[in-house]
């Protein structure tokens, strides 16, 4: 699981049409760095989610690590103007050790998600 840190902030300062820039090139850069067989996909709001089988949970993580490094360093711009750097927050689960559906593995990586949110954000947490 993915998640935007301070998408809402980034809305209000910037406008909504910056928002939809952001969400557009966070959903390109997260397609550009999957393997095939990979699933990336907007979950809802700021969040996406990246299904990887057959990946372990330390290959899930090193990925989710790799993407939290390399968004940050994007340089975004909207209008003409620069953006500010964003950053991410991700929460990584693995099957079967985190359930034994894809939904109990989605939500042991929410969970975990939201650990990240709640140490400082700008983070990744495993379930």
């Amino acid at each position: 699981m993915i998640d935007i840190d301070y998408f809402k902030r980034f809305n209000d300062t910037y406008g909504h049409d910056a928002g939809d820039a952001v969400l557009q090139s966070v959903g390109k850069f997260v397609s550009l760095c999957v393997r095939e067989g990979d699933i990336a996909c907007r979950y809802g709001g700021e969040e996406f989610t990246l299904i990887m089988p057959g990946a372990s949970l330390e290959s899930a993580f090193a990925r989710a690590e790799e993407l939290r490094k390399g968004i940050q360093s994007l340089q975004m711009s909207h209008a003409g103007k620069p953006l500010e750097p964003i950053t991410l927050s991700l929460g990584v689960a693995a099957f079967p050790d985190y359930g034994e559906t894809g939904e109990m593995v989605i939500q042991a990586a929410d969970a975990a998600l939201y650990r990240a949110k709640d140490n400082g954000r700008n983070r990744t947490e495993k379930a």
